[in-house]
């Protein structure tokens, strides 16, 4: 057993605090299920479906930028409306081993069952699966399983597998698949579920030598190819017989005969996956990469593979493990968080994040805004090497948002809102293409990684790179009027309630965080700035505009406005809107909620969050309680920056309450979208939640500033910061706040603001300050009616 850095070895840790569980009684969550134990290593992904692949709500494995290309049709077609759009496609599916018993195929929806449990380990990586089932020919067997996707190996992933007689014998088939072009449903249901296209690879080549199978496929239109080589070790009685079939979608193989009493099969796969552009790769030349992937994996075994497994999660969970004393609920919940974050990305192959990670096709499978704004703040502090890859991704696809920019007669470049291949996705221009704010985002993410880690590689190269391209987008599309002040006119900001507003207060101030930026970076580094074309008279374009940026405000009510007018907008009727009217989008045109005061997720909440300089104590209470009573939080990405602010302004319940709302959003499918896959924005949120609302932290000052406080609900709250490359663990409790650096040499120190206090953190003590006390908040700001989150 392995202690976690912020607990001594004598400390008891319960193991079922490192565990998820699914029994039969959750057989009607499968969509649920299948998301929440979806494995995946940045690469590669796996839902947690069962092995037996029925019943299921939605297959599907995927690899990170796989897809196809489909046509978005218009009633009424627009000049630089996307005409293609990217979709998620599966590649070969390698987790299906079927069985029958008898005649009858183990179902868990036919039969009897005995008992039934899956359980995704944390700590371990891996799903375990017990199943006792009897047949309704009254045959009883017993399967277990793990399946695994390797964190240390990029393409492959393993199931091992066992069949066993309850008593007395039984005839079994064993079908080991790679099935291609799986079918899967489609829901009409909701306009945010994925644009699914069946059968969208044609096959190359199917293959089986032996014990080894193999599938090669390609795309038409987005020109992909895509291989899965799979190696198998099987133990069986010497009465089974083995064959082997491939055709070109499917290659399977199977294992026939009768299991006495004691006597057991195990079947253990090693899947190996690839894909690369047409151009790129022959079918040979993938084939041989997995096929050589897939026999390594089985040479060294599936406990080598589980050893691996533990020891790429014990070093990420070092940084990564989130200590919460006080609600045991929530102290599972954001393990389950932080591991989903931990699988989402890699640190190397250069490859970002999509907004449901590899765990389902929600969104097409699309990367939008969510991963600069919800993902990278956390990945930059306990897994930076992720958060440098996911920017390199954006920094690749530069040449596209420039001539994005060019299309729509821009300067600059124009990052897409929806995308895998770095096009814009997004049929619905006034959310897509107006929600330039992407730019300032994308620019807040390399501030932030840069000013966490101190690469200069990177500061000097990608990271100048997108910050100068995201800075002219601002300095053209702004205007100055007569009056000198710089305004932002049409765009859509974060909420999706409102579209094409001037002078977005969530735009405007990421704009001027963006020039701001990209000038010091560019005087800092004068000749790297030199060879983009970049000169002192752009710079100090970028410095005027940014001085001058409008920040909307309404003097009668003494509030900011989310947009220019916003506050004179007719208030939404709460009064006549139902429970079952939530959420808005799918019970009321665009065109009433664009004209009214009724905000989808927090917009001008999250400017306070990101730029906290901008605003005094008393605007960024005003603002809450204003902006608080008119949010419905229709969106998954709202609560977790409701309750940062909440807890600075000392609203610790309602804080508590929205950080539970975050962190419960897929375990227990808040928002009815978690079959889709996971909600990885708001699994971010509930880290920030944690560490910048009860931890106080904030990163817009040179130094790391703390200014902790804890609800009654937590006993004691401890996490880890990377920063310039050294752990700082930080624990809080009622009474102190402890800092210390674990692993620093003598000659290490940090310092940092704790409370407004500079405090000098070195290697080998603990630095601990008092708790001060809490202020006087006043009464708790009301929510709209109903729709405040759920007391604990």
């Amino acid at each position: 057993m392995h202690p976690t850095p912020d607990q001594q070895p004598d400390e008891p840790q319960p193991e079922e605090r490192w565990r998820i569980r699914r029994t039969r009684d959750d057989l009607d969550r499968l969509g649920e299920t299948e998301s929440v134990f979806a494995l995946s290593n940045g690469w590669l992904g796996w839902r947690g479906t069962l092995d037996e692949g029925a019943p299921v709500e939605m297959p599907g494995s995927y690899l990170n930028g796989l897809h196809e290309r489909r046509e978005l049709t218009y009633p009424e077609d627009g000049y630089a409306f996307p005409q293609l759009s990217d979709t998620v496609i599966s590649p070969p599916n390698a987790t299906l081993v079927r069985l029958w018993v008898g005649d009858e195929p183990l179902d868990l929806r036919t039969g009897t069952v005995l008992a039934h449990e899956q359980v995704l380990d944390l700590r371990a990586g891996v799903i375990e699966r017990l199943t006792e089932w009897v047949s309704p020919g009254g045959d009883g067997v017993r399967v277990r399983s793990t399946r695994l996707v390797s964190l240390a190996r990029r393409r492959v992933a393993a199931v091992d597998w066992t069949v066993e007689p309850l008593d007395g014998p039984v005839d079994v088939r064993i079908c080991a698949d790679l099935l291609a072009n799986e079918h899967v449903p489609e829901r009409a249901d909701d306009p945010r579920a994925a644009s699914l296209i069946q059968d969208p690879l044609t096959a190359e080549l199917h293959r089986v030598d032996g014990a080894d199978a193999l599938l090669v496929h390609r795309t038409e239109r987005s020109e992909q190819r895509v291989a899965v080589a799979v190696a198998h070790r099987a133990a069986a009685p010497a009465q089974l017989t083995t064959d082997a079939d491939a055709t070109p979608d499917r290659v399977r193989l199977t294992l026939t005969g009768a299991l006495g009493p004691g006597e057991r099969v195990r079947l253990t796969k090693f899947a190996a996956f690839e894909w690369a552009p047409v151009d790129d790769s022959t079918v040979e030349e993938l084939a041989a990469q997995v096929t050589a992937e897939a026999d390594a994996a089985r040479t060294d075994g599936f406990g080598e593979l589980r050893t691996e497994q533990r020891a790429a999660l014990d070093h990420a969970w070092r940084t990564a493990d989130v200590l919460l004393d006080g609600d045991e609920e929530l102290q599972l919940a954001i393990r389950f968080a932080m591991f989903h974050l931990i699988q989402a990305g890699r640190a190397d192959g250069d490859r970002t994040i999509p907004a449901k990670g590899l765990t389902g096709n929600g969104y097409d499978g699309h990367v939008l805004w969510d991963t600069e704004g919800y993902v990278l703040p956390v990945l930059t502090y306990i897994a930076p090497a992720v958060a440098r890859s996911a920017l390199r991704w954006r920094h690749a696809h530069l040449t596209q948002a420039y001539d994005r920019a060019a299309e729509l007669r821009l300067t600059g470049a124009t990052f897409p809102w929806r995308t895998i291949s770095g096009r814009e996705c997004s049929g619905y221009w006034p959310a897509g293409t107006a929600a330039l704010h992407v730019n300032a985002d994308i620019a807040d993410a390399v501030l932030r990684y840069v000013g966490a880690t101190d690469d200069e590689e990177f500061r000097t190269g990608p990271g100048l790179d997108l910050l100068v391209a995201t800075a002219r987008l601002w300095q053209g599309f702004g205007h100055f009027t007569d009056d000198g002040s710089f305004h932002i006119a049409g765009v859509t900001g974060p909420d999706e309630y409102a579209a094409l507003v001037d002078d977005n207060l969530f735009t405007n101030l990421m704009a001027r965080r963006n020039l701001r930026g990209a000038a010091d970076a560019a005087e800092r580094h004068p000749e790297a700035a030199g060879r983009l074309g970049v000169d002192p008279a752009e710079v100090a374009g970028w410095r005027a505009a940014a001085e001058a940026m409008t920040m909307p405000y309404d003097p009668k009510r003494g509030v900011h406005q989310q947009s220019a007018g916003f506050t004179d907008r007719p208030e939404w009727n709460f009064a006549d809107t139902g429970n079952d009217d939530y959420p808005l989008l799918l019970h009321f045109p665009y065109l009433e909620l664009y004209r009214h005061q009724v905000v989808k997720q927090a917009d001008l909440v999250l400017a306070m969050l990101r730029c906290p300089g901008e605003f005094t104590a008393e605007e960024k209470a005003a603002n809450f309680a204003y902006y608080e009573a008119r949010t419905v939080r229709d969106s998954s990405l709202s609560a977790a920056p409701q309750g940062v602010l909440a807890a600075e302004l000392g609203h610790l319940d309602l804080a508590y309450d929205l950080f539970a709302e975050s962190v419960l959003q897929d375990l227990e499918d808040l928002g009815d979208k978690t079959g889709d896959g996971l909600h990885l924005a708001s699994l971010g949120g509930a880290w920030l939640a944690l560490v910048q609302g009860f931890g106080g932290l904030r990163d817009d000052r040179e130094l790391l500033s703390f200014d902790p406080r804890l609800p009654d609900r937590i006993d004691r709250l401890a996490f880890n910061l990377l920063w310039h490359g050294h752990r700082l663990h930080v624990t809080l409790t009622a009474d102190e706040a402890r800092y210390e650096l674990p692993d620093a040499d003598a000659d290490v120190a940090i310092e940092l603001w704790h409370h407004g206090e500079r405090l000098r953190v070195t290697a080998g003590e603990a630095t601990i300050r008092p708790m001060p006390p809490l202020p006087d908040s006043g009464p708790e700001p009301p929510s709209p009616p109903g729709r405040r989150p759920a007391r604990r």
